[in-house]
């Protein structure tokens, strides 16, 4: 079992930065696996950036290539989504999700991830 905590949402004016972390608790191999989602008032969640170990195997949706980075940080089991030049279109609840080794083809799909954090509200508005 793994417990998410993520924190660092707030209000950000258009092209402003923002970084959100997500603390993990629980069982390392849990971890393996870690995302960003999102999900804006009547969209689907939609994927955000992923990083698996063993690689590095880190992706990103096209809509944030280049302006948003995660990292993780192994001693303190914390992963990290930096985001910079931030859009009035990133506005939404981002959640960070963990699951055990998944393959590639998977990174990108909410239903593979078995751990969810409650959630933190990104609003991007002047």
């Amino acid at each position: 079992q793994v417990q998410l905590v993520e924190s660092g949402g707030g209000l950000v004016a258009p092209g402003g930065s923002v970084r959100l972390a997500c603390k993990a608790s629980g069982r390392t191999e849990d971890t393996y696996t870690m995302a960003w989602f999102r999900e804006a008032p009547g969209k689907e969640r939609e994927f955000v950036a992923c990083d698996r170990r063993g690689g590095p195997y880190t992706y990103y949706a096209d809509t944030v290539k280049g302006r948003f980075t995660v990292s993780r940080d192994s001693a303190e089991n914390a992963f990290y989504l930096q985001m910079n030049d931030l859009k009035p279109e990133d506005t939404a609840v981002y959640y960070c999700a963990s699951h055990r080794r998944l393959i590639l083809s998977a990174l990108r799909e909410a239903s593979h991830y078995g751990y969810w954090g409650q959630g933190t509200q990104v609003t991007v508005s002047s």
